[in-house]
């Protein structure tokens, strides 16, 4: 599978539009190759460079495999056609934009084809996510962008 964004470039910086500095929206992705037998996506994504560890920014799932993209600004309220948002370490549902306190963090966009569809309601954490997926996955890729705030 292969995974990228209009907005950036593979280890490039993520424009600010998309971050806590700018208008804090998801920025759109695309992604192909899908392994035949998918029967749904999920998309993690996290900052591993976090001073506290791994901060969540974006859990989304189940969406349908014949799904190619998510445009920019998905919001709690966008049909991910069945797809649902799980909860970010903000404490919130949906997307929550790069926000580093110091330097520059790298953000993983990680992209994972499942053989099913994940039993879990809407709001679930990445653990959750994860840990249902477990023996699922067929496939996965990442994309990484970069961030690091003005001063």
């Amino acid at each position: 599978m292969k995974l990228e964004s209009s907005a950036f470039s593979a280890n490039g910086l993520i424009p600010s539009e998309y971050t806590c500095d700018g208008k804090n929206i998801s920025p759109p992705l695309t992604w192909t190759e899908v392994p035949t037998g998918t029967q749904s996506l999920a998309l993690i994504v996290d900052d591993p460079d976090a001073p506290r560890g791994t901060f969540v920014h974006w859990v989304v799932y189940n969406l349908p495999a014949t799904l190619t993209e998510l445009p920019a600004h998905v919001t709690t309220e966008t049909d991910l056609s069945g797809g649902l948002q799980g909860k970010n370490d903000f404490r919130s549902l949906g997307y929550g934009g790069p926000c580093p306190p110091s330097g520059t963090h790298r953000y993983f966009f990680k992209l994972y084809a499942l053989d099913q569809p994940l039993k879990l309601p809407a709001g679930a954490s990445k653990a959750q996510v994860l840990a249902t997926a477990e023996g699922h996955i067929l496939a996965s890729t990442e994309l990484i962008g970069r961030y690091h705030r003005r001063s």
